[in-house]
């Protein structure tokens, strides 16, 4: 079992930066990818970024040079740096953690961006 804790949401004004963070615990040693991932009312879970083991990233193009996702090994947490953020970022904001043929969640952490 892995457990995954987030925090750093919060309301933001348009071209404001917040940093969310994601500690897991529990099984950790068989944790490979991490991510954030987010859910707009009314839209689908997406990617937003993804870190690898070995610190391979990938994002979803509509952040790309403004969010930065990096990672603690030895700790087990990962982080979502956010700058210019936009209204269109709005959303609840979930880790995502891969365990062998498994992903866990955490409990989600709202970020607003206001206008």
């Amino acid at each position: 079992q892995v457990q995954l804790v987030e925090s750093g949401g919060g309301l933001v004004q348009a071209g404001g930066s917040l940093r969310l963070s994601c500690a897991a615990s529990g099984s950790i040693f068989g944790i490979t990818a991490m991510g954030w991932y987010r859910q707009a009312p009314g839209k689908q879970r997406e990617l937003v970024a993804v870190i690898t083991s070995g610190g391979s990233t990938n994002y979803v193009d509509s952040v790309k040079g403004r969010f930065t996702i990096s990672r603690d090994n030895a700790k087990i947490t990962v982080w979502l740096q956010m700058h210019s953020l936009k209204p269109e970022d709005t959303a609840v904001y979930y880790c995502g953690a891969d365990y062998y043929s498994r992903r866990y969640w955490g409990q989600g952490t709202q970020v607003t961006v206001s206008s």
